[in-house]
């Protein structure tokens, strides 16, 4: 346990003053319960069980995760800051609407970076790390052939992840988790149109290949046009309103 640190004052004795270090301090605990929050929160926000422009209803919300207000507050700022909440003066939060001019930009960086990375990576990735995607991309296609659209969705994200860190460049890689923490959710909803899936699917299939002839040019190339299309599934849903878009 850490030592009391006594604080002179003024006048009268010293005041004890209590550490917060340690995993098992009230301050830790708490910060610990509103990222988990922000986490559960996150993760209702991109498959769509809180869809785009629903109010966050506090009292709802603290029953089903079974946390207080305090920590839920905070949860929320932590999306607002992520681009996935947005905070209304005197109005209740509500789940940012998406907007197709913002999405239009996102895929642009996301899939700029992303190509780089590819290129990066082709050149860089291990044979462990080339092993450990083939082995996830094995298992994306079973969860493709199930159906099972959520497990093939958290693997895809993996798989994308696992070329950032392949290209061993550690800008690109805090670049990239800025861009995806706004772009995550409108990933999910491109996946949720069949024909989309069946594209992205083959599409990274064609990137692996690339990856393994250890051709930059092609897998950044092919990477960045994968990514594009996902963009391009998105705006589409939203024109044709397979988006809840509610303002």
């Amino acid at each position: 346990m850490a030592e009391e640190i006594d604080i002179p004052r003024k006048r009268g004795r010293p005041r004890k003053v209590r550490p917060v270090e340690g995993a098992g301090g009230e301050r830790l605990a708490r910060t610990g319960l509103h990222e988990r929050a922000a986490q559960q929160l996150r993760h209702m926000i991109v498959v769509g069980k809180i869809p785009p422009g629903a109010p966050v209803v506090e009292a709802e919300l603290c029953e089903l995760l079974g946390i207080s207000r305090t920590p839920l507050r905070e949860a929320v700022k932590m999306l607002a800051a992520q681009g996935l909440i947005e905070l209304r003066p005197n109005r209740s939060a509500r789940v940012a609407p998406m907007d197709a001019g913002h999405i239009g930009d996102l895929f642009e960086g996301l899939s700029s970076v992303e190509r780089m990375a590819a290129e990066f990576a082709a050149d860089r990735l291990t044979s462990a790390e080339l092993d450990a995607l083939r082995a996830m991309q094995a298992t994306m296609e079973r969860h493709y052939e199930a159906g099972d659209l959520a497990a093939y969705f958290e693997v895809n994200q993996a798989i994308h992840g696992a070329i950032l860190a392949g290209a061993h460049n550690a800008t690109l890689v805090e670049m990239h988790r800025w861009l995806l923490a706004r772009a995550e959710r409108a990933r999910f909803f491109a996946l949720g149109a069949r024909g989309r899936w069946v594209e992205s699917i083959q599409e990274h299939r064609d990137i692996l290949a690339a990856l393994e002839a250890r051709d930059g040019a092609r897998a950044g190339r092919l990477l960045a046009a994968h990514v594009r299309h996902t963009g391009t599934g998105v705006l589409a849903m939203l024109a044709s309103g397979g988006v809840d878009d509610a303002a």
